[in-house]
């Protein structure tokens, strides 16, 4: 999937029935107003001008539930994004709402207005769960939405948080596997952050909550991720961006958070993969030669080298060389005793 340029446009909480326990929306997206249909328009125009490529142009709206604020103001929105990509200056539309905010005269009007792809913020499938992160749905009404949403022939995305109240990591993975039979075009897979001025924040100071760490959540997210990745399902995004509150030094007081957080689970999951590979194969020798992507080179290696460090040591090799080839995303070459090609997925486990 190539690369698009996204024109991101935040609804700050705005059509939101209820407070979920983990949000705070004003410091996740940095917005504390609502948005005007101006704020809409200059925000498309500023970013159209700062991309070289036009071909690939998404405009996506984030935060808060869109189809749950009034349909005149969601046409009202989409109308705007609309006339950009009738122009063809704008190919897709996207949208995030809440599971319960969907039904078919919604999807209708969004139809109407050229949008692409629908997401959910579902979060979890377990009952427990979602009723200690106060989410004010249950899990049927995911389905039903899911069903209805690929009915009306929207691509669906759905979003996944590990580490709420009540969950566990057998939680978290009936979740991914429950998501991977609704078939979604796309996923996205957050650990909880605890944000200032939160319920969330009052559990932890309370003593009620525990959140999640760095450490021990990048296996716990590698193990999700493993679910997605052998079922082919897009995962488009592992942790939330970071902005000026989206930081240690902002407003998240405690759970994993690093800029670089899908690398830590990536490097993570190709570590293991490959260990377990030279573990039961015969193809290794003293020095060994590792071709893959560029970006899984990254991985292959860890920051700082890391990972390559801790294979060689846990191997008893004296090198690991590593090379950059045009190989697909999973796929790995590796010169040991003889050439072989792997699929990293193989070996995760």
């Amino acid at each position: 999937m190539s690369k698009r340029n996204i024109i991101p446009i935040f609804i700050p909480h705005y059509g939101c029935p209820n407070d979920c326990v983990f949000c705070n929306q004003r410091k996740i997206t940095g917005m504390s107003t609502d948005i005007s249909n101006s704020d809409v328009e200059n925000t498309i125009l500023e970013y159209l001008s700062y991309f070289k490529r036009k071909d690939n142009v998404e405009i996506a709206f984030y935060g808060g539930s869109f189809t749950a604020i009034p349909i005149e103001k969601q046409s009202e929105f989409l109308e705007i994004a609309y006339k950009y990509k009738k122009r063809g200056l704008v190919k897709y539309i996207r949208l995030s709402t809440r599971p319960d905010a969907i039904d078919e005269e919604v999807l209708k009007n969004l139809k109407k207005y050229g949008v692409d792809i629908i997401e959910l913020g579902v979060q979890s499938l377990d009952p427990k769960v979602l009723k200690l992160s106060n989410r004010g749905h249950d899990a049927e009404c995911v389905y039903i939405s899911s069903k209805l949403i690929k009915e009306y022939e929207f691509l669906l995305g759905l979003q996944q948080m590990v580490g709420l109240p009540g969950d566990n990591i057998e939680k978290s993975i009936f979740t991914a596997k429950e998501f991977v039979k609704l078939d979604p075009y796309c996923v996205r897979v957050y650990p909880t952050l605890v944000i200032k001025e939160t319920a969330l924040y009052k559990n932890l100071e309370e003593g009620k909550y525990k959140a999640l760490d760095l450490k021990s959540s990048i296996k716990y997210v590698a193990d999700i991720l493993d679910i997605y990745y052998k079922n082919n399902i897009n995962v488009i995004r592992v942790g939330l961006q970071p902005t000026d509150n989206i930081n240690y030094d902002g407003d998240v007081v405690a759970g994993a958070f690093h800029p670089a957080y899908r690398q830590l689970v990536e490097s993570f999951y190709f570590k293991c993969a490959l260990l377990n590979y030279f573990k039961e194969s015969e193809n290794i020798d003293d020095e060994v030669l590792i071709c893959a992507s560029g970006r899984n080179i990254s991985n292959i290696s860890g920051q700082k080298s890391k990972n390559k460090n801790e294979m060689i040591e846990e191997l008893g090799i004296s090198k690991i060389k590593l090379q950059e080839k045009n190989l697909g995303y999973f796929k790995v070459e590796v010169h040991g005793k003889f050439l072989e090609f792997i699929d990293v997925r193989d070996y995760y486990r």
